[in-house]
């Protein structure tokens, strides 16, 4: 089972931002790989997921992801879809801000006896009109701070 390898890929995803390091956010991706981010803006290929996120660790103060899979679906031997959710504590605040939670999709693949990320998809989580689901999403999300420094251990 390749769970463990998979369930790595979303970790270095989530490490790679919380570090605000362009090249080790998109490192895990494949060479095609594709982005659709928080706002819907859609970026292909890990040179441009790489650049994109290096502009916006330079012109915004972003803050540190608290993220938990929440399940991994093999679709066949060498194809996964790992579900998510996540919160962001903003630069310069201790805890999470709701409005920024998120529900999060992860398509790998293998090729070459190596996983990577073909899909990355960060959807804000914003319930409209559940606001019990939205504060259960951020007691969730609140329960697996461990912070350091500023960043999240898991």
């Amino acid at each position: 089972m390749s769970e463990p390898e998979i369930r790595e890929l979303y970790r270095r995803l989530l490490d790679g931002w919380n570090r605000r390091d362009g090249a080790a956010f998109a490192a895990p991706f494949a060479e095609d790989g594709d982005v659709v981010g928080f706002d819907g803006s859609q970026i292909s290929g890990r040179a441009r997921i790489a650049a994109e996120m290096e502009r916006i660790f330079n012109d915004h103060a972003t803050g540190t992801y608290v993220g938990k899979v929440q399940g991994v679906r093999m679709l066949g031997p060498q194809t996964a879809v790992v579900r998510a959710v996540a919160g962001v504590i903003p630069a310069g605040h201790a805890d999470l801000d709701p409005k920024l939670n998120s529900v999060q999709a992860l398509v790998a693949e293998q090729s070459d006896g190596r996983w990577q990320i073909v899909l990355y998809q960060n959807t804000p989580a914003q319930f409209h009109g559940r606001p019990d689901l939205a504060e259960s999403l951020t007691s969730e999300l609140r329960s697996r701070l461990v912070v350091d420094g500023g960043r999240d251990r898991r």
